[in-house]
This record gives structure tokens, sequence and C-alpha cells, in this order.
């Protein structure tokens, strides 16, 4: 169960780490020529300080070392203060003029949900699986 729970971990830290890499190093945010200077700078450093935790955090949760179960909570914890920063800075949007989108970036999917048209924001969609998965992972460690 154990190696299940770090394969669980794993998912969720390369959805902090590596998909903002791929999603936001582009037109649609690090190079938006829209954006000004100042937040492209804030969103390459947020994606370089992310990445870099993902590195420490797979290397805690997959090198031969001591404590490898504590590492592992160490692992979800922080997979956690960063989903967690998300949420918070989703959930208080309005109190600095924050949008979960940007026009010219990534647009909202379109879903039939019980027939009804409805629409969500790739962010949140994306970041609440990775976030079930995490309390997955972490639920079977605190199990084992």
């Amino acid at each position: 169960m154990f190696t299940i729970a770090r394969v669980l971990l794993t998912v969720a830290v390369l959805g902090f780490s590596l998909i903002p890499v791929l999603a936001d190093f582009n037109r649609t945010h690090a190079t938006n020529p829209l954006w000004t200077g100042h937040a492209r700078y804030h969103v390459v450093w947020q994606v370089s300080s992310y990445a870099a935790l993902g590195a420490v955090s797979l290397g805690l949760l997959w090198l031969p070392l001591d404590h490898a179960v504590w590492r592992a909570h160490l692992t979800a914890a922080i997979a956690l203060c960063v989903y967690g920063g998300f949420f918070a800075a989703a959930a208080t949007r309005r109190l600095y003029g924050g949008t979960l989108a940007d026009p010219n970036g990534y647009q909202p999917i379109k879903l039939r949900v019980f027939g009804r048209a409805r629409s969500a924001d790739l962010n949140i969609l994306a970041f609440t699986i990775f976030v079930l998965v995490l309390a997955i992972a972490w639920a079977i460690l605190i199990g084992s």
C-alpha cells in the first residue's frame, strides 16, 4: 500500500510542478504580450518555484533514505500547501480583482451536466482532481 501512496503522491506533485510548466511557459501566461512585465515575472517565479518544490518533493518521496513514511507525509504537506494557496487565491479573487481565466488564455470548458450546459474552469477542475488524488494518497499513508 505504501508504494500505491507514493505513486499517487507523485501524480499530485506533478500536478503542481510539471503541469504548470507545460501550461504557463507560453503565450497564455509567461510571454503573453497583454500582461504587464511584472505579472509575467511573477508567473515565471511562481512556476519555477513550484517546479523546484516538485523536484524536492519527488526526492523526498523516492530517494532510498531513512524515514520513508515521514518523508511521504512531508511530501503530502508540501503539496497541500501549494494546492491550498491556489484555492485560497481562487476563493479571495474578488478582494484583489483576480479572475480564474484570462480572455486570451485558456478558456473554461463547456460541459453538459444532467442535460444542462455548464462551464468549468480548467484550473479548478484539474486541481480538484489532483487534491482528491492527494487525499487518497494521504489516507493510505495514515492507514498504513
